[in-house]
């Protein structure tokens, strides 16, 4: 049976991508960030041809930068050399939303997970959270998340696997290089990877995690320089200082946005219609405890104490600063940012329901994945076809 595992995991993750790509349509995505990065880059530079106001850009010494993490455009860079302008980055959305639920089924299966469970799990997951929704539009913001939610359950798996530390220190990076603020996830995978190494090999093994971050770092450096000229990213804060949502000073984080912020994820709820359908999805985005709340199962995790510890310490660290964050995702089904910590929340969730699911978290699963259909099928129908 152990021999059939990965086989199992990559069927799984191959079925999701399938389910995906379907509901996308292969309809490309219109505001495709990445693709005009990919076209600068080409032509040797970091600035695109800005075509308009749909494209999040920011507008330094008059050209424009992309802001989010470049590694989706690295990954995306082989399709535009061959297709150019009509490559269609959501499909490399659906391939890494994919990839995510394939690793989540096997880091459950690394956890001895009993099936009926890791099934409930891993569909939660995908569709109980928004990663098929974010996976299916592919825009610039939501390949990001797609992205980074792949690099960093593959970072688990191999946590709770072999722990070699260069690919945990690969993965965790990856997803690091999708959405910037998971380098605060980075010393959990260098504890993770290194916890139970032989005295003996503990600095071979820190090196080997230390030195494969090297070029990351060298790269982002080399990338800033080449947009900011200076070495460090300023671009959020730009970003924040032009948009009407934001002030002309000052970070992005601000405690005056945690009501705001504790409204969007603890509150906000669909909106009640008095005709078909009925209910509808807020722009905005609804809060976890009307699309997510089997979350609260993670709770139930006690033992092993270490991983627990530490895993709860990453949600908490990749939590709290988007609470002062001045935006909550605006454009969205669920709380998209949360996509940052749910891989995390998921491991929790396994740990402490793998001997014995209750049969309240149970119906808390089976009603997140019916609501996470449901906000598919209402954005699919009536907010944002994809046919």
């Amino acid at each position: 049976m152990q021999t059939l595992a990965p086989y199992a995991s990559v069927a799984v993750g191959a079925i999701a991508t399938v389910l995906i790509l379907i509901s996308t349509g292969l309809r490309s995505s219109p505001y495709n960030n990445y693709v005009l990065l990919d076209q600068a880059l080409l032509h040797g530079h970091t600035w695109i041809r800005w075509p308009g106001e749909a494209i999040d850009a920011i507008k330094f010494h008059d050209r424009y930068y992309v802001i989010e993490a470049p590694l989706p455009a690295l990954l995306l860079l082989p399709a535009v050399y061959l297709f150019g302008g009509s490559a269609n980055q959501t499909i490399l959305s659906a391939l890494l939303g994919g990839i995510a639920v394939g690793a989540a089924w096997e880091s459950l299966l690394r956890l001895d997970v009993p099936a009926n469970t890791r099934l409930l799990l891993v569909a939660f997951f995908m569709v109980g959270t928004d990663l098929w929704w974010c996976s299916m539009y592919g825009d610039v913001w939501f390949l990001a998340h797609a992205g980074a939610v792949c690099f960093t359950m593959l970072a688990l798996v191999e946590v709770l696997g072999k722990r070699r530390p260069w690919l945990v220190s690969l993965l965790a990076s990856c997803a690091t290089g999708c959405r910037f603020n998971l380098v605060l996830a980075l010393p959990v995978f260098a504890y993770l990877a290194l916890r139970a190494s032989p005295e003996s090999q503990k600095v071979r093994r820190s090196l080997e995690f230390g030195m494969v971050l090297v070029p990351f770092v060298a790269g982002w450096v080399a990338y800033n320089l080449a947009r900011w000229h200076v070495p460090y990213d300023i671009g959020y804060s730009l970003w924040y200082h032009q948009d009407d949502l934001g002030d002309p000073t000052g970070p992005p984080f601000k405690p005056k946005y945690l009501p705001f912020e504790l409204f969007s994820y603890f509150v906000a709820p669909p909106r009640v219609l008095q005709g078909y359908p009925w209910l509808s999805a807020p722009n905005a985005g609804i809060a976890l405890v009307w699309t997510s709340p089997a979350l609260v199962l993670a709770l139930l995790a006690r033992q092993p104490r270490y991983l627990v510890v530490t895993l709860w310490a990453t949600v908490a660290a990749l939590w709290i600063p988007l609470l002062f964050y001045y935006a909550n995702g605006a454009s969205q089904f669920g709380m998209r940012h949360a996509l940052d910590f749910e891989p995390f929340v998921l491991v929790l969730m396994a740990l402490g329901v793998r001997r014995q699911l209750p049969g309240w978290g149970t119906v808390l699963l089976a009603y997140s994945v019916l609501f996470g259909f449901w906000g598919l099928w209402y954005w699919r129908n009536f907010f944002r076809p994809t046919y």
